[in-house]
């Protein structure tokens, strides 16, 4: 049981694909006698079918974003088509070539589904515009459609034995144009009488949306709700059993109304509108609910970066001012240049460190700038490596994350120290994730305790990475080492 729920939440989608195959499965078995004889070989059948698509729903989670386009294309485009032929060709049970080629084809527009659906989830902007179309309209736009289809079907059923026959029209499956343009102002009042029958049932929903949940359900009760749906069936149902009755259309249709408005029937009607409507109300609610209190903790993670980020920027012009004033003393000759090598820093820090996140190149150059700078000022020799490994495109990382641990080895670690120093930094990166580490000599401030500098830093990585990343600082002997691992998978 833990397995098969396991499945659901992480295998969603294949979980989907499974049930879609099962349910063909059980249809085509109906059709046929009806046993599990039957059943399990076709489902059979149809999973070694579909094993392209099964096989590539379980593996997506791991493929990186370059791996992912290449992997759907051979799975969709070529292994499931040659899947397709072989199964109707050549398999005993691939007989029934109809269902194959059916449940093909469903497989693939459910995977257009997944990907549709997946880009929505993505693009908030987008999603919130459609949810007001959906839910504010949606069910409006819908009513009217199915209005324009229904009076379309019923003018071109009219006139036809089949469907039209002692005064009374059955809707039958006939579009004819011709038909509607000729008969254009019959269309029009069969449609205006369509929407005002579906408009009595959203007047129904809108009621049980706006006033009886909103409001009543909200502020009195579940009780007190109960009692006031059921006062709004006895006050409306006699009055919308009438204007329904009344319509022409429903003479035409062979009274699918009863003309005595006070029937039971029309009070059930009422009632079951009201019920079937609550839990879809409840859903839509709790969805805007959830996606405001969403909202909120995003704007307050943002608030919190934004601060976060403002405490660095200080950090930052005080060392620079440190810098200049250190060259002052020495009358250096490399002052202009430093002072300009200096404003590009300060560039970077206020520019690209407002951004999300930068390329990860431009991050390493600005450590290495950085540090060019530090070893002009400082009194002795420092031993750097730099080891880099960095493998392929496109590699991003939110600014300001590196420079944190070369500041800290810089003035807790390196300045203090009268003698040679040393600074040992190793990156190494890929589309999976990211190392780096710094090692310097462990300075008496570095004991115990940590700067304001990786104190923030945790901070941010834990609201820019949450629970994809590991930070690990300390001292061994006579060696301060800081590492960070980044998961971007």
């Amino acid at each position: 049981m833990c397995l098969f729920l396991c499945m659901i939440r992480q295998q969603t989608d294949t979980f989907i694909l499974l049930g879609l195959l099962c349910f063909v499965a059980a249809a085509q078995t109906d059709i046929a006698v009806g046993s599990w004889g039957i059943y399990l070989p076709m489902l059979a059948g149809f999973i070694l079918s579909q094993w392209p698509a099964l096989t590539f729903n379980i593996i997506k989670h791991r493929l990186t974003p370059r791996q992912y386009n290449p992997a759907w294309f051979i799975a969709f485009c070529l292994l499931l088509p040659l899947t397709l032929v072989f199964f109707i060709s050549v398999l005993p049970f691939g007989g029934n070539r109809d269902a194959y080629v059916t449940i093909t084809v469903f497989t693939i527009c459910l995977q257009l589904f997944f990907f549709i659906n997946t880009w929505w989830q993505e693009h908030t902007a987008t999603r919130k515009r459609w949810w007001k179309i959906s839910f504010e309209k949606g069910a409006l736009i819908t009513l009217a459609l199915l209005s324009v289809t229904f009076a379309t079907m019923a003018v071109s059923s009219m006139g036809n034995p089949e469907y039209h026959k002692f005064g009374i029209l059955l809707l039958g499956f006939e579009f004819d144009i011709v038909k509607v343009f000729l008969n254009f102002d019959t269309w029009l009042a069969i449609a205006l009488q369509f929407m005002f029958m579906y408009g009595c049932g959203y007047l129904i929903f809108w009621l049980n949306s706006r006033i009886l949940v909103s409001k009543i359900l909200k502020e009195r009760g579940m009780l007190i709700y109960c009692l006031a749906g059921l006062a709004s069936v006895a006050i409306f149902y006699p009055i919308v059993g009438q204007l329904l009755a009344w319509l022409p259309l429903n003479k035409l249709l062979g009274g699918i109304f009863s003309y005595n408005p006070f029937k039971d029937e029309n009070a059930y009607s009422f009632l079951a509108l009201l019920v079937v409507s609550l839990p879809v109300i409840l859903a839509l609610q709790w969805y805007a609910q959830n996606n405001r209190i969403v909202s909120l903790e995003k704007e307050k993670t943002q608030a919190e970066l934004d601060m976060l980020k403002q405490q660095i920027n200080p950090h930052f012009f005080f060392n620079t001012l440190n810098n200049l004033y250190a060259l002052s003393l020495h009358k250096s000759d490399q002052t202009p240049d430093v002072i300009l090598q200096l404003s590009d820093l300060m560039r970077y820090v206020i520019y690209k460190g407002q951004e999300a996140t930068v390329p990860l190149k431009e991050e390493v150059q600005y450590l290495e700038d950085y540090i060019r700078l530090q070893e002009i000022r400082l009194k002795h020799r420092l031993k750097l490596r730099f080891e880099q490994h960095l493998e392929g495109k496109d590699l991003a990382i939110a600014p300001l994350l590196l420079i944190v641990f070369v500041e800290n080895a810089f003035k807790h670690g390196i300045e203090p120290l009268e003698e040679e120093a040393y600074l040992h930094l190793y990156l190494r990166a890929d589309e999976k994730g990211l190392i780096f580490i710094c090692e310097n000599p462990a300075g008496e401030a570095t004991e115990g305790q940590e700067g304001i500098g990786l104190q923030n830093l945790r901070k941010r990585l834990a609201l820019l990475y949450p629970g994809k990343h590991k930070m690990v600082a300390g001292r061994e002997n006579h060696t301060f080492k800081a590492e960070l691992h980044l998961d971007w998978s």
